[in-house]
């Protein structure tokens, strides 16, 4: 995983919700923001990558960004999105792997085969019997 953290950059507001007299007055809310196009970290198939999994979060500029405002200290939640953005771009490199195509067992076949006619007598036996 490449170190791109030298590329973040933060910037603060001041959170929502209770917090007493510290939320009036303090910017603990920290956004992480990372241009994912300028990045020098990763080659241009891994930015595409990211850009196309995490294209969600990413705003009209280019800038991946990532919020937090779970604590009450500027640093902590600064240090919070930072690594969550480093997860979520760890995450989105991340290549699923080709499914290879396989066919069902003989076994298997004709457990289905065995419950198709048992469907088939039971509902045989629903019907009302013919008299002619």
């Amino acid at each position: 995983m490449n170190d791109f953290s030298s590329e973040i950059f933060f910037k603060t507001a001041r959170s929502g919700g209770s917090g007493g007299q510290n939320v009036n007055k303090v910017e603990t809310m920290a956004e992480a923001l990372w241009l994912v196009a300028e990045s020098r970290f990763f080659t241009d198939e891994e930015k595409e990558l990211i850009q196309t999994k995490l294209g969600n979060k990413i705003n009209k500029d280019g800038y991946l960004a990532v919020k937090c405002s779970e604590t009450r200290s500027q640093l902590e939640n600064k240090l919070i999105a930072k690594q969550k953005m480093e997860a979520l771009v760890e995450k989105s490199l991340i290549k699923p792997k080709k499914r290879k195509a396989t066919k069902p067992s003989k076994a298997a076949k004709e457990k289905r085969l065995d419950s198709k006619k048992k469907e088939g007598l039971k509902k045989e036996m629903r019907r009302a019997p013919d008299l002619n």
